[in-house]
């Protein structure tokens, strides 16, 4: 976290000319869980295009948006947010951040 539109789309594209798109390559071949995390906004059509090829090979696509709809407070309730996110998907249990619930 973050990844960049460069390592984004090398994996995308296949190349593994890093250790890092050579791991994310890896993950994507043997079936297992990719979480990529883009940082750039706004985003080209190049890269919206690479981000759906990456899901439609089976990586989750998370962008490091804020969410507002937990008020945070402060730069670190944001950050919390994001981390939380990431754990998630990992199935890794954590409080660190107030999930969102539907008023009943």
């Amino acid at each position: 976290i973050p990844c960049s539109m460069g390592s984004l789309s090398a994996v995308a594209c296949g190349s593994s000319d890093t250790l890092i798109a050579r791991a994310a390559d890896v993950c994507l071949k043997e079936k297992r869980r990719l979480i990529v995390v883009p940082r750039e906004t706004p985003l080209s059509l190049v890269q919206i295009r690479n981000m759906a090829a990456l899901a439609e090979t089976g990586a989750i696509i998370l962008p490091a948006c804020p969410a507002f709809y937990s008020r945070p407070q402060s730069l670190d309730d944001l950050v919390n947010v994001l981390v939380g996110r990431v754990l998630d998907l990992l199935g890794v249990e954590n409080d660190i951040y107030r999930r969102w619930k539907a008023e009943a």
